[in-house]
């Protein structure tokens, strides 16, 4: 497969302008600052692997990462923990179940089973070490703002809108410590997890976390290494899984490209050794994806030709 930059620039284009008055969605509405953002943003980027940036529509807007966070958490417990402890104790099945589901967790015995659910990624954070709640959301926004290239911040006014409607996740959190799946204080998980869905990115900064997983772990704004190549295709697999919530399957069959989405609006594909694509258009779908976001992403990718699931892509 061989990219050129006219065809990008093209798909991009054309991927906004087909969409742009797309209709469908509402805004998450549990979250007071979501429900208030202005539903007619919309943005495209793809970023490619050498740090090429080809983009359309509102992609300086800064967004809540929301649930697109859990991905970076979970490549910095891998990283500090290695990959056989994160499956065994995190795990790497899809659920079956919305995203913040309490029978799932119920039905594994108060474990999770997925790092990109709430459960999961609860549970995550609190592999992370550190003596103190403090060093693990240090760590994190540092590896946020590394995959990102460039000083990630947390927002107060999301933070509070999310602590203050956090309850069930508070349940979810006790209910791993009951099963023996929580590794620090549960309450403690729960801040830090709240504070790390509350971080604001732009559609540039998505794409540019997207390049630097596509890029085997280098940022490719920075030349950094952030996390080691070999546990790359792990994240890949675990995007593969849950990516999407309950649309996770029918993402996968139509589009072909490991993902992630957030209830800002935010949705990250990433092709590996090739680029990452990332749209954002805060009215999401019953399963909590961007209506048009997800429709632009989608048809990037298609028109490049993109799916991990080629056969051709392995010949070369």
């Amino acid at each position: 497969m061989k990219l050129d930059q006219a065809s990008i620039e093209n798909a991009v284009k054309t991927a906004y302008a087909d969409h742009k008055d797309d209709t469908g969605g509402e805004n998450a509405s549990y979250i007071p600052y979501l429900a208030s953002v202005d539903p007619a943003l919309f943005g495209v980027c793809v970023m490619t692997a050498d740090g090429q940036l080809f983009e359309m529509g509102d992609t300086g807007f800064e967004f809540a990462l929301e649930s697109i966070s859990k991905v970076f958490s979970m490549a910095w417990a891998m990283e500090k923990v290695g990959l056989e402890t994160f499956q065994q104790k995190v795990g790497a099945d899809p659920t079956g179940e919305p995203f913040n589901s309490v029978i799932s967790v119920a039905l594994h015995g108060d474990a999770p089973v997925s790092p990109l659910v709430n459960a999961g990624a609860m549970s995550t954070v609190s592999l992370i070490p550190g003596d103190t709640a403090e060093d693990r959301w240090e760590a994190i926004l540092q590896v946020q703002s590394a995959f990102a290239g460039r000083k990630i911040r947390l927002s107060d006014e999301v933070n509070e809108s999310e602590q203050s409607t956090n309850f069930h996740n508070r349940a979810i959190a006790w209910l791993l410590y009951s099963g023996g799946t929580m590794y620090s204080d549960p309450m403690e998980a729960c801040d830090v997890y709240t504070r790390q869905c509350s971080t604001l990115v732009t559609a540039r900064d998505l794409a540019a976390m997207g390049a630097t997983i596509a890029n085997r772990g280098v940022n490719p704004l920075t030349g950094d290494r952030v996390v080691q190549a070999a546990h790359v295709p792990a994240m890949l697999a675990e995007m593969t899984m849950e990516g999407l919530y309950t649309a996770s399957g029918d993402w996968a069959y139509q589009v072909g490209l490991p993902g992630k989405s957030g209830v800002g609006g935010g949705i990250l594909a990433v092709m590996p050794g090739k680029l990452a694509i990332a749209g954002f258009a805060p009215p999401l779908d019953p399963a909590g994806n961007s209506v048009k976001a997800q429709h632009a992403v989608a048809q990037v990718a298609r028109s490049l030709g993109l799916s991990i699931y080629k056969a051709s892509e392995y010949s070369e």
